[in-house]
């Protein structure tokens, strides 16, 4: 209990030293990571040990990604690309469903892709249709990473609902089938909230609307929509692919065509792929143009990938206090059906900050103890499984690296992140508990 109200009253400290004191996020997390180290019983190595690993796993995994992610965003929005895919986007769907339109193409895209890749794909094309409309690109982005978010915990094969799956030996079709209709409507829920921080959260001016450079400026011509949108379709291509490739049907084989398609699509070398497509977006240009567009983007990445790199720390942390064993042994004896699962990975979520630890340690604590629960049917495992991914969602905050992946590329300060992005995840996660209780309450 101790180190549960630690983690409440250091959370509840680096929100006040952010918002009030406007002290920097990456400091405040490196920070909270020492202090809630020696709150946790760890001695000075451990601690220093943990920060380091955590910082260097987490930036190993999407530290180059955010890097290349920033180059495309770059050369997409000065080689005009971004324009031009705009205009598309805005034409095909209209102004009025630009909100919606990001909601669904995150869900799709995140089916594929994980979460924190799929954003920083998208997010050049969130903010060229938020110069295009004037809708906030804060709006634009928690909507999007709504989309994002859901399918990424519900919805095989992302790795968190597959481990889950695995663990308590759950049919994998029907996890997907009940996934896809769990995910969507809580992905909508995204949305509304989305419009609802338009409306109440961020203050537009009136002729803004009005006045917007779409409605002023001539259509792009068509013939350059597809080669502007190869930088970002491409790396989503790769990466389905590469998730494709891994399930157990291996459609692709065991050969060499599998292992073309493993490492093409792995989103490290899939970027790389969109950086070099991005060159060819504006080829007549000087050399040293390239080589500006490229350091531009490199310095937007650098903040974005220290601060996520420190959440990863402060995480990293929290784990090595053991605070998921504290948690499992706290809930397990409750009888709470669906619940109870939940609970336990929503506590983990938003202590530890990873949804896919979460996801692993709820369903080992879960594993057992099913039948005792009446959840050992193939329908029970199934809802067990979704039901964990709910609670994996609840709720994304300053630990978590996709948190400030989303607060950074959709330029949020720490205070304006916590009130949309954070409040979202929470209406996500319990919704979709919700929904997956009643069809636990109908069915089981």
């Amino acid at each position: 209990m101790k180190i549960l109200i630690a983690l409440v009253m250091v959370v509840i400290v680096m929100v006040v030293a952010a918002s009030k004191y406007k002290f920097h996020p990456f400091l405040s997390l490196l920070l909270a990571a020492i202090v809630m180290g020696f709150v946790g019983g760890l001695n000075e190595e451990q601690i220093i040990t943990s920060i380091t690993s955590g910082f260097g796993k987490t930036l190993g995994s999407i530290g180059i990604i955010i890097a290349f992610g920033s180059i495309i965003g770059a050369y997409l929005e000065k080689s005009g690309s971004a324009k031009t895919m705009a205009h598309w986007v805005l034409k095909t769907i209209g102004k009025s469903r630009s909100i919606l339109a990001m909601n669904i193409t995150g869900f799709i895209v995140s089916i594929p892709v994980y979460c924190d890749s799929g954003f920083i794909i998208l997010s050049s094309l969130n903010k060229a249709i938020s110069k295009h409309t004037k809708i906030p690109v804060i709006v634009l982005g928690v909507s999007l990473a709504a989309g994002l978010y859901t399918a990424h915990v519900f919805v095989p094969p992302t790795p968190g609902p597959l481990a889950a799956t695995a663990a308590l030996n759950a049919n994998l079709g029907l996890v997907i089938l009940l996934g896809l209709i769990v995910a969507f409507p809580v992905s909508l829920v995204g949305y509304f909230w989305a419009k609802y921080v338009q409306k109440h959260f961020i203050d537009i001016p009136d002729d803004a609307v009005k006045n917007n450079t779409l409605s002023n400026s001539k259509t792009e011509n068509s013939s350059h929509t597809i080669p502007a949108f190869l930088p970002i379709l491409i790396p989503i291509i790769l990466i389905a692919l590469k998730s494709l490739s891994e399930l157990p049907a291996q459609p692709f084989g065991e050969g060499m065509v599998s292992k073309l398609v493993n490492f093409l699509g792995n989103p490290l070398m899939a970027l790389l792929i969109g950086v070099f497509l991005s060159f060819k977006l504006k080829p007549k240009v000087k050399e040293a143009t390239h080589y500006h567009w490229v350091t531009s983007g490199l310095k937007e990445a650098g903040i974005i990938i220290l601060i996520t790199g420190a959440g990863g720390a402060f995480g990293a942390v929290l784990q090595a206090t053991a605070i998921g064993d504290i948690i499992g042994n706290t809930f397990s004896d409750f009888n709470l059906g669906l619940f109870l699962p939940f609970l336990i990975a929503a506590v983990l979520k938003t202590s530890q900050g990873s949804s896919t630890v979460s996801i692993i340690t709820t369903a080992a604590i879960m594993a057992p103890i099913l039948e005792s629960f009446g959840l050992n049917s193939s329908l029970g495992r199934a809802l067990t499984v979704l039901a964990i991914g709910a609670g994996s969602m609840t709720v994304s905050h300053l630990n978590d690296s996709f948190f400030w992946v989303v607060a950074q590329f959709s330029g949020m300060d720490t205070s304006t992140a916590l009130k949309t992005q954070t409040i979202s995840t929470l209406f996500l996660g319990v919704f979709g508990i919700f929904i997956i209780m009643i069809i636990g309450w109908i069915f089981i």
